[in-house]
């Protein structure tokens, strides 16, 4: 079916509801929205479904059963936060040959001290390439371009969020040469800082985007106002958060009628369980600080942090639509909980392409039964999902 239109369904455009429209879809692309309807073309019934823009998580470790999973979601890209380029050169390669599973974007490995974060959580890889002094981060940088990297990932964490001794930490010097030398080459930088004191250092060093709230202690307004006014954007990932502080996010996600017949039993498992190594006050601590950022106008960007089997809390796909849902906990409304999961994503990582239901743009699309912009979790009533239209 390549030549099709959605008739009857309410339509939430990335931005706002255009209530119920006709969305014609040709070759893979949105043709026109609420347009004279085409001879010939099949039709698709929407009455009482609401069709979004496809669904953008924007913080995830993936593969490409883990893409599947997400597809099956709604999700239709992800932007992967670290992988081994071994594993990612080819996935993309499957990406652009397939449209079985979500696209993604991806920074290849992140640059983070020998022995820092992420090792004690990832056993069994390769040796990770670093730089370990300012004047090696030029290689570092071009041999992740030289990889395809879309971005370019720090890591600034010493691990004691996650229940470890303290790790070796990304000195403040190669923070800075990271920005520096991507920057010079037209990519982003995003860090990995979940604390107040090194999500200052990392917006003071000039990144573009924070991979995590911080929810360490209470936010200060001076670091608000820094992220505003450097017009840094923030994935909250409230979803692993609540893992990390023993919230029952994932928990109550599992056993969901609409979720546990699309996963795998060891998934299932996976999403109910929880890290639980900081305090469950620290999640107030976050809510505060993104109901803070919120106010301040600063992007906010829903990514969820999922990654293999042994990450507790989350599940490919799933776990966006919680992430949602949490959202609206912190003050959203749900058409502001949609945007971040859809036109802002895509507009922050610059793929005018998606996000957004315009004629034109690519046909990733998730048709839904009720009307998440008045009920966010109506996400998870998924009746059909495309993928540049098929």
């Amino acid at each position: 079916m390549n030549h099709f239109v959605i008739t009857g369904a309410h339509v939430f455009d990335g931005e706002n509801s255009l209530g119920i429209v006709d969305v014609e879809v040709a070759g893979g692309r949105i043709a026109s929205v609420g347009g004279a309807r085409p001879e010939g073309a099949d039709l698709v019934d929407g009455a009482g479904t609401t069709l979004l823009p496809g669904l953008i998580d924007a913080h995830t470790h993936t593969d490409a059963e883990s893409l599947r999973q997400a597809l099956a979601f709604g999700v239709t890209t992800e932007f992967d936060m670290l992988s081994m380029p071994q594993q990612m050169i080819p996935l993309r390669r499957k990406v652009a040959a397939s449209n079985d599973i979500a696209d993604v974007r991806s920074p290849s490995i992140g640059l983070t001290p020998a022995g820092g974060h992420p090792h004690q959580l990832r056993k069994g890889d390769p040796p990770w390439p670093a730089a370990t002094h300012p004047h090696e981060v030029a290689a570092f940088v071009e041999a992740r371009i030289a990889e395809g990297a879309d971005y370019l990932k720090i890591l600034v964490e010493d691990g004691r969020l996650f229940g470890n001794d303290p790790l070796p930490r990304l000195a403040p010097e190669l923070v800075a040469a990271t920005v520096r030398e991507s920057h010079r080459r037209g990519k982003m930088v995003l860090a990995h800082a979940m604390t107040v004191e090194t999500a200052g250092q990392v917006v003071d060093a000039g990144v573009d985007g924070l991979t995590h709230l911080f929810f360490d202690r209470p936010h200060t307004a001076e670091l608000i106002e820094k992220i505003a006014a450097a017009s840094v954007f923030v994935i909250p990932t409230l979803t692993a958060i609540a893992s990390i502080t023993g919230e029952p996010a994932g928990r109550r996600l599992a056993e969901d009628r609409r979720v546990f017949p699309k996963l795998a039993p060891e998934w299932r498992e996976n999403l109910a369980g929880a890290m639980a190594t900081s305090p469950r006050e620290h999640f107030d601590y976050a809510l505060e600080t993104l109901a803070a950022l919120k106010k301040a106008g600063v992007d906010i960007l829903a990514g969820t942090d999922a990654a293999h089997l042994g990450a507790p809390g989350m599940a490919h796909g799933a776990s966006l639509h919680a992430e949602l849902r949490l959202l609206t906990t912190a003050g959203f409304t749900p058409t502001e909980a949609l945007r971040a999961a859809t036109s802002i994503p895509a507009r922050r990582f610059g793929l005018p392409d998606r996000g957004r239901i315009k004629p034109g743009l690519r046909a990733d699309l998730v048709l839904v039964d009720g009307d998440p912009a008045v009920t966010v979790d109506d996400t998870l009533s998924i009746r059909r999902v495309w993928r540049n239209g098929s």
